[in-house]
């Protein structure tokens, strides 16, 4: 049986419908929706010669054995934001599962396959992203900060976890999964306007950018808002909002393509009769070079504390999360430029501003590349995203060809 693309299209329409609304993907981890479509992956690759079993941090892996242990790796998430897109996450998944299937139907391989579908990687509920993915690579190392994350309903993650058959205090075990891993290759939808402005329809990515993300609590004094004059009020909002504004000019100062967003702000006691007390503003910050980052994050605490003195308030700072820069094997972006080029005619090299579980996997030192395919408008994690037909199965045919050159490399020594 060959590779057959049109039916990698066909099956993310059909998941689509499975697991989507007219709002959008819904497949948010450790919900319903998402173990829905956790079990209609499964049903993809059933009848197959592969072991199949779940981890630790919740990551189902499907192994087709080789004549050596040694193992080529292909990732993806099958996770969404709430009202996502159709390819995001999923494309990866449904991709090397097709690949998979191509490579059992030719045979024993020459190394071990493995297929594996990372549990939460866009940490939509929690704001954790990367959970299965970290705790694989060996970076989970804050489970008391992680015990104290909950949901906007006040759920826990360890109770959202347990409910999965996950014991949030022996997630980092799944590191185990990494042993024999000679190198990781991931598909991605771009998520951004870089290749369709080139007119491109697939390009490697160099590395993810590095991010800090933090939490600034603002706090002020409640006081009804009717008899309480402007310059007499201490509003949390004030502060939240001049810093929302004021991380434009602190990307434009870094340069270098910094980007930073202010993602999330909760206020209380959140009524339009009363000034606000509290707000807890979510930032995010990123860039590929790790001292601007760490000046992305410099300028924004500094202007935070400048915020509060102006508007007589209280700030405080916590950092939810972090990653650095991480940069990808070159022997397999030289595959994964081949592979395109073999394809599409040309190809395109490019970092990329999401995070992506292969950057955990690289920083675990599995030699690691990933495949971009283009993404119309350079829309993504809305339910307007959209990648066409014909560049998906492109796609799935340029990321065959580099599973089939790394399994060659590998085989022969190459890799970890």
């Amino acid at each position: 049986m060959g590779l057959e693309p049109p039916r990698v299209v066909a099956q993310l329409r059909e998941l689509q419908q499975l697991t989507g609304d007219e709002n959008g993907a819904q497949r948010v981890a450790w919900t319903e929706t998402w173990d829905r479509a956790r079990d209609w992956l499964d049903g993809l690759l059933a009848g197959l010669p592969l072991e199949r079993e779940r981890d630790e941090a919740g990551n189902d892996w499907w192994t087709l054995r080789g004549d050596s242990e040694r193992a080529v790796l292909i990732g993806g998430h099958i996770d969404s934001v709430p009202s996502g897109g159709w390819l995001d996450g999923c494309l990866n998944v449904v991709a090397g599962a097709e690949v998979l299937r191509r490579i059992a139907a030719a045979g024993k391989p020459p190394v071990t396959m493995r297929l594996v579908n990372w549990a939460d990687e866009e940490g939509a509920r929690f704001g954790r992203s990367l959970f299965g993915s970290s705790a694989a690579g060996g970076s989970m190392r804050d489970q008391d900060e992680l015990g104290r994350l909950v949901d906007r309903d006040g759920v826990g993650l360890p109770e959202a976890l347990a409910a999965s058959g996950i014991d949030l205090a022996h997630a980092s075990d799944a590191q185990a999964q990494l042993a024999n891993a000679a190198a990781y290759l991931e598909l991605h939808i771009e998520q951004g306007p870089v290749l369709e402005s080139m007119d491109i329809p697939l390009g490697v990515v160099l590395g993810t950018f590095g991010v800090e993300r933090s939490r600034f609590t603002w706090r002020g004094q409640a006081a009804h808002a009717g008899s309480t004059p402007m310059d007499k009020r201490r509003d949390a909002l004030a502060g939240a909002a001049k810093l929302a504004l004021h991380i434009r000019e602190i990307a434009a100062e870094v340069g270098g393509g910094a980007v930073c967003t202010s993602g999330g702000v909760v206020t209380k006691p959140g009524i339009v009769t009363s000034v606000v007390e509290t707000a807890e503003q979510l930032l995010d910050q990123r860039h590929l070079g790790a001292a601007s980052l760490a000046r992305l994050l410099e300028l924004a605490r500094s202007a935070a504390t400048r915020f509060a003195a102006e508007e007589n308030l209280e700030v405080e700072w916590e950092r939810i999360w972090s990653i650095e820069p991480i940069l990808f094997d070159e022997t397999l972006i030289g595959f994964c430029d081949n592979a395109i080029a073999e394809v599409a005619g040309r190809s395109h090299r490019l970092p990329s501003g999401p995070l992506h579980d292969a950057a955990e996997v690289s920083r675990a030192g599995v030699p690691t590349v990933m495949m971009f395919v283009q993404s119309l408008r350079g829309l993504s994690h809305t339910k307007l995203e959209d990648t066409h037909d014909a560049d998906l199965e492109l796609a799935v045919q340029a990321f065959d060809r580099l599973a089939s050159r790394t399994i060659e490399w590998v085989a022969g020594g190459g890799g970890r």
